[in-house]
């Protein structure tokens, strides 16, 4: 059952990603800001702002054109070069949008459509292993800790812990019940933490499990997603092999309980998925953090 917890606090992020001193206060993002607001242009907005500040060389996109047809073997489109220009440009640092839009269809798809998955909250990374960086970057701190079911996939050490400085601390799970998180195994991780003086920023869990294969019950995603509630720290589900179950009735996304309490407490879930297992093309480096 969903818990209620009444004017709870934000729940919190990194002090990188709250800081104030990225640059973005400087003239030079100002004047991006006012060059999207207001884009020049010759015929319909002549009196817009003209992006001066952009290495974004358009004048000679006739000619790499005419280049690429006669080359097709050095164009991944071949002889049909419409996407071109959309590529060539700089854009959106959350990814292509005609991608993003295909990524959330194929997620939707691969869960059976029993979940939706909106584009505007996709941001595409550089495999996996980058989104999980990239999200133990934001919501920890050096020092901080991430709670982890046992066994886990060992290259967690790595992605994690690197280059964040955040530290694993395990939640003690056995064949008892299937390797099955129980709610004593997370209040306990989280003591052991506090007992360290460890603050511990949120519970990443594997569905379905790397090393062991199997599935979260939707009733342990409930409390799981409770106990990050309680706790008020986020839940990042790795769900790197969604499409590679054989029933799919044995995969229960996080994003399904999500919806079954209408998207209440969403700001602190975060997907990762990749294309790498489920199409066999770990080095299309194609990564999501669904958030």
């Amino acid at each position: 059952m969903a818990i209620e917890i009444d004017q709870q606090p934000p729940v919190g992020l990194s002090r990188v990603a709250v800081s104030e001193t990225h640059g973005e206060d400087s003239p030079y993002f100002a004047g991006w800001k006012a060059y999207d607001e207001n884009p020049y242009d010759e015929s319909k907005n002549p009196s817009g702002v003209i992006q001066m500040g952009l290495a974004e060389n358009q004048v000679s996109f006739d000619l790499l054109e005419e280049f690429l047809k006669q080359h097709s073997e050095a164009s991944s489109w071949g002889n049909k070069i419409s996407g071109f220009r959309e590529n060539a440009l700089f854009q959106d640092y959350h990814g292509l949008q005609s991608f993003r839009k295909a990524m959330a269809s194929f997620m939707e798809q691969i869960r059976g459509g029993r979940a939706k998955f909106d584009p505007d909250r996709v941001v595409l990374t550089a495999g996996a292993t980058a989104a999980n960086e990239l999200l133990t970057f934001i919501l920890a701190d050096p020092g901080d800790a991430l709670l982890v079911p046992t066994p886990y996939y060992p290259g967690f050490d790595r992605d994690l812990r690197w280059r964040t400085s955040v530290k694993i601390v395990p939640i003690h799970c056995d064949s008892s019940n299937n390797f099955q998180v129980t709610p004593q195994a997370l209040e306990a991780a989280y003591n052991n933490a506090e007992a360290m003086n460890i603050k511990v920023r949120g519970v990443l869990i594997t569905n379905p499990s790397n090393p062991l294969g199997t599935t979260i019950q939707r009733s342990v995603l409930e409390e799981i997603l409770d106990f990050v509630t309680r706790k008020n720290i986020h839940l990042v589900s790795d769900e790197i092999y969604s499409g590679s179950v054989f029933s799919s009735s044995e995969f229960v996304s996080i994003a399904e309980v999500l919806e079954a309490r209408n998207n209440k407490g969403s700001e602190r879930v975060h997907i990762v998925y990749s294309l790498s297992k489920d199409l066999g093309l770990p080095g299309f480096r194609v990564g999501t953090i669904y958030s």
